[in-house]
């Protein structure tokens, strides 16, 4: 075979890799787009204000990771302050605080007890999810661990749609209040939402194709 053929053979496999690799990207970002849009319409009506949001027995507070020496993060604290307060203005009956504690040495459920108590929430008033790793396994153990039918979600705007089309996917009537008590960069901002077209298009992955099961255990229907 001489080089020219070579040549020609190597050329069309290129052009037709090249060509698989642009689909594969528009494919990509065509489904993100969906998926972004799709988790954005299901929660938009279904975001309030905090005065306004209607009164549910259970709040769920998501997980936001923790600082080095294991206390929540400002984005978690915004959070517990958002609950707290529903808590203290009579929306909410219960905090179910949702986390990852996958390790003896991460433990978020905890690190954001502590902050709800100091900031005056009774201890019985607060429920802890020690298995909340993923939105999705908090929206599914809300139901199926804690018995959860009805619920105010609590985390950032840049979140909360996601968390309403999981949620209200996976059984939970769920209403949803953004956490803004604080500013925020405008990097991290943008950070935030463009890591949540990924975890979008996981979000529609999991609800309708694959339905992973979360860790689960024996009920807790103490909600």
């Amino acid at each position: 075979m001489c080089f020219g053929t070579i040549g020609a053979m190597l050329k069309k496999m290129f052009h037709a890799l090249a060509q698989f690799v642009r689909f594969l990207l528009l494919f990509t970002l065509s489904f993100a787009l969906l998926a972004r849009l799709l988790t954005g319409l299901a929660g938009w009506m279904k975001i309030y204000d905090e005065t306004a949001v209607p009164a549910r027995r259970v709040a769920i507070v998501f997980g936001a990771g923790l600082t080095r020496s294991g206390e929540a993060t400002a984005v978690l604290r915004d959070r517990i302050q958002t609950a707290a307060r529903l808590y203290f203005s009579g929306k909410a009956q219960k905090l179910l605080m949702t986390g990852d504690n996958s390790t003896v040495y991460y433990n978020e459920p905890a690190a954001m007890r502590e902050y709800a108590l100091s900031l005056g929430v009774p201890p019985e008033a607060i429920v802890l999810d020690f298995a909340g790793r993923r939105t999705y396994d908090s929206c599914y153990r809300a139901k199926a661990i804690f018995g959860v039918q009805q619920a105010i979600l609590v985390t950032q705007a840049f979140h909360l749609p996601r968390a309403l089309y999981l949620c209200n996917a996976l059984g939970v009537d769920a209403v949803g209040v953004a956490a803004e008590n604080i500013p925020y960069r405008r990097a991290s901002l943008i950070y935030w939402n463009l890591r949540e077209w990924a975890a979008s298009m996981a979000a529609l992955v999991d609800v309708h194709i694959t339905r992973p099961l979360p860790i689960l255990g024996d009920p807790e229907p103490s909600l």
